[in-house]
C-alpha cells in the first residue's frame, strides 16, 4: 500500500529539486547575455513554467512506487547560443549548472541532516532530508547522460567534433526525450543499476568530504 504522506514528501522535493535545476540554467545563460528564459518567464519559482508532466512527475513517482532511484527532468530552458558568450563553451555551463545545483542542495541537506542528527531520524523530518539528499542526486546523476536534451549532452557538445555535434543536434530536433524515454523503458534495468551506483558513490563522497569513513 503507498503511504500517502512519503508520496506527498517526493513530490514536494521534486518541485523544490527542479524549479531549482532550472532557474540555475536560466539565471546562468541570462548573465551570460541571453534573455531568451527572463522573456519567456523561466526565471521563475513558479513550477508550472518549469515541470514536465511527464519526466517531471509522472516518471519519478512511477520509479518512487517501484522502489527504484528517482531522477528525471523538466522542461529544458530555452537558450539561444548565439546571444551567449562564450558559444558551445558558455552552453556547457549553462547546462552543468544544473546537475551541480542539485549536487550543492543534496549536500547542503545531507550536513543539516549528519550534523543535527535529522538523516537518522526514522520519522517524517528523516524522510525529508534522505529524499532531499538521494532525489537531487538522482536528478544530477540522470541529467548529466549524455543524450539530448539532457545537461551532459551540452558538455559533449563543446568538445565533439563536428559530425558528431550534428548527429546530436538531430537527434534534439526529432525528440531526443521520447528516445530517453524508450531508453529508460528499454534498458530500465541496467539503468537502475547505474543510478544506484552512481548515487550511493556520492553519498560516501559526502562522508568522506567530512571525514567519515564508510565501507
Amino acid at each position: 500500500m503507498i503511504n500517502l504522506g512519503a508520496l506527498l514528501v517526493v513530490l514536494g522535493v521534486i518541485l523544490v529539486s527542479m524549479i531549482l535545476h532550472e532557474l540555475a540554467h536560466g539565471l546562468v545563460a541570462y548573465a551570460l547575455g541571453d534573455t531568451t528564459a527572463k522573456e519567456e518567464g523561466r526565471l521563475s519559482l513558479n513550477p508550472i513554467k518549469h515541470l514536465d508532466p511527464i519526466t517531471s512527475i509522472i516518471m519519478p513517482l512511477a520509479l518512487y512506487i517501484m522502489g527504484g532511484p528517482i531522477f528525471g527532468g523538466a522542461k529544458p530552458v530555452p537558450v539561444n547560443s548565439r546571444r551567449l558568450k562564450g558559444g558551445a563553451w558558455g552552453m556547457a555551463l549553462v547546462a552543468i549548472v544544473g546537475p551541480l545545483t542539485n549536487i550543492l542542495l543534496a549536500f547542503i541537506f545531507f550536513l543539516i541532516g549528519h550534523f543535527g542528527g535529522g538523516l537518522y531520524d526514522p520519522g517524517i523530518i528523516g524522510d525529508i532530508l534522505r529524499q532531499m539528499v538521494l532525489i537531487n542526486l538522482g536528478f544530477a546523476v540522470f541529467n548529466i547522460i549524455p543524450i539530448p536534451p539532457l545537461d551532459g549532452s551540452r558538455v559533449l557538445y563543446a568538445i565533439a567534433p563536428d559530425g558528431a555535434r550534428n548527429v546530436m543536434e538531430q537527434i534534439e530536433r526529432t525528440g531526443g526525450i521520447w528516445l530517453i524515454m524508450i531508453l529508460v523503458v528499454i534498458f530500465g534495468s541496467a539503468l537502475s543499476t547505474f543510478m544506484t551506483g552512481a548515487i550511493t558513490n556520492l553519498f560516501k563522497f559526502f562522508y568522506f568530504i567530512i571525514g567519515v569513513p564508510v565501507a
